[in-house]
C-alpha cells in the first residue's frame, strides 16, 4: 500500500536542499518499487507571504494526513520584523506540536571520509557515533506563561516557563532507553538538577524508568559539564537524553564534531513512529538561490524517514550507503571541502547521490 509523504520545502536553502531529496525518493520509487505519493505544502516564511500566516490550515490537514513530513527549513531575517505569531518559526513549533512529535532523534555521526573536516583532531572523533535524543513539544519554548511585562519602576522584563510534567519526561524517557537497548545500551540524561527543579524532577523520573532498563547503564550528566565533554571526549556517549532547549544547544554543538552541520539529519517522532524529517542546519540566507548548500543532511532525513516511519530499512541502507559512496569519490559541497576534493554544488551532489543508488 502506497504511503504519503507530505514535502514542505519551506525558506532559505531549503527548496534547493528539498529538491534533491525528492530526486532520491523518485529514484527509488523507479528502482526500487519505493511505494510513496508526494505532496507539497507551505510553511514558514512562505506560507506567510502566501497564505497570511506560518502554518496554513490547509499545511496542517495534509501533515494530519501523511504518514510523514520531510521538512526543508523556516526563517529568514526579512521576518525578523513580524509579530511573534507570524514568524516562520512559529510555524515550526505548532507543527511539531499539533502532530505531537515528542521525540526528537539527531544522530552526530562521523563519516570516516570527513575527519579532516571535524574542527577537532582526527583521532578524537574518528568513529563517532552519537544519537541525541530531545525532548521536543515541552519546556521552557512552550511553556506558559511566557511574554514581555512592565515594571513599576517603568523597565520591561521578559519572562518564559520551563515547565515539565512526569508523563511527559517518562514519555521521552522509554524512547530514550528503546533507542539505547538497540544501540549499546549506554544513556547519558542531562540535566541541570543541581539548579532547576524541573531537572531534580527530570532525573528522578529517568531513575525510576530506568529500572524498567536493567540491561541499560544510566547516567547522568550537568548540561555545562555535557558541553565541555562534547569537545573533550566525545566518544564517551552513545545516547543522550535532554528536554528541549538543551538538546537544541548540545545537538549542534555536536554537529561541528562531524566536519559540518551541513551532514546532520533528524527525525521526530509521534508514539506511533509517523515523523517529520528535517536538517539541522536551518535556512542559511546567507547561501539561499546560491546552488552551493550541501543536500545531504536533507538526503539523510530521507534515510531516518525510510527506516523509523516508512518501515524500509534496506532502502534507507542503500541510501547511507550512496551517501558513503559519494564521499568516497572525492565530491564536496563548500561546507566540507578540503584541499584535494573536488567542490561541487547542490544539484551536482545530489545527481551523483541518485547515480550511487542506481543498480
Amino acid at each position: 500500500m502506497s504511503k504519503k509523504v507530505l514535502v514542505l520545502p519551506g525558506d532559505g536553502i531549503g527548496p534547493e536542499i528539498v529538491a534533491e531529496a525528492v530526486k532520491v525518493l523518485e529514484c527509488l520509487k523507479q528502482e526500487y518499487g519505493l511505494q510513496v505519493e508526494l505532496e507539497q505544502g507551505l510553511i514558514g516564511g512562505a506560507a506567510y507571504e502566501a497564505k497570511g500566516r506560518p502554518l496554513p490550515e490547509e499545511t496542517l490537514r495534509l501533515a494530519k494526513e501523511a504518514d510523514a513530513v520531510l521538512l526543508g527549513a523556516v526563517g529568514g531575517p526579512q521576518y525578523d520584523k513580524l509579530e511573534r505569531p507570524l514568524r516562520p518559526e512559529r510555524g515550526l513549533l505548532e507543527i511539531r506540536s499539533e502532530l505531537n512529535l515528542f521525540a526528537n532523534l539527531r544522530p552526530a555521526i562521523l563519516y570516516p571520509q570527513l575527519a579532516s573536516a571535524s574542527s577537532l583532531k582526527p583521532d578524537l572523533v574518528a568513529g563517532l557515533d552519537i544519537m541525541i535524543v530531545r525532548e521536543l513539544t515541552g519546556g521552557v519554548y512552550f511553556g506558559q506563561p511566557r511574554g514581555i511585562r512592565s515594571r513599576a519602576d517603568g523597565s520591561r522584563e521578559g519572562f518564559n516557563t520551563m515547565i515539565y510534567s512526569e508523563s511527559e519526561i517518562e514519555r521521552i524517557a522509554r524512547a530514550a532507553f528503546d533507542i539505547a537497548r538497540k544501540r549499546n545500551r549506554r544513556l547519558c540524561s542531562v540535566d541541570k538538577a543541581n539548579v532547576l527543579e524541573v531537572s531534580e524532577l527530570w532525573r528522578e523520573v529517568m531513575e525510576r524508568v530506568g529500572k524498567d532498563y536493567p540491561d541499560v547503564e544510566l547516567s547522568h550528566m550537568y548540561v555545562d559539564n555535557a558541553a565541555m565533554q562534547l569537545v573533550r571526549a566525545p566518544k564517551q556517549f552513545d545516547v543522550v537524553v535532554t528536554e528541549n532547549m538543551f538538546g537544541d544547544i548540545l545537538s549542534d554543538c555536536a554537529a561541528m564534531l562531524t566536519g559540518s552541520i551541513g551532514m546532520l539529519p533528524s527525525a521526530s517522532l509521534d508514539e506511533n513512529a509517523k515523523g517529520m524529517y528535517e536538517p539541522i542546519h536551518g535556512s542559511a540566507p546567507d547561501i539561499a538561490g546560491k546552488g552551493v548548500a550541501n543536500p545531504l543532511a536533507t538526503i539523510l532525513s530521507v534515510e531516518m524517514m525510510l527506516r523509523y516511519s516508512l518501515g524500509e530499512p534496506e532502502l534507507a541502507a542503500r541510501v547511507q550507503a550512496a551517501v558513503g559512496k559519494v564521499l568516497d569519490q572525492g565530491l564536496r559541497t563548500g561546507d566540507i571541502h578540503t584541499p584535494g576534493m573536488r567542490q561541487v554544488g547542490t544539484a551536482e551532489m545530489g545527481d551523483a547521490v541518485v547515480a550511487a543508488l542506481r543498480p
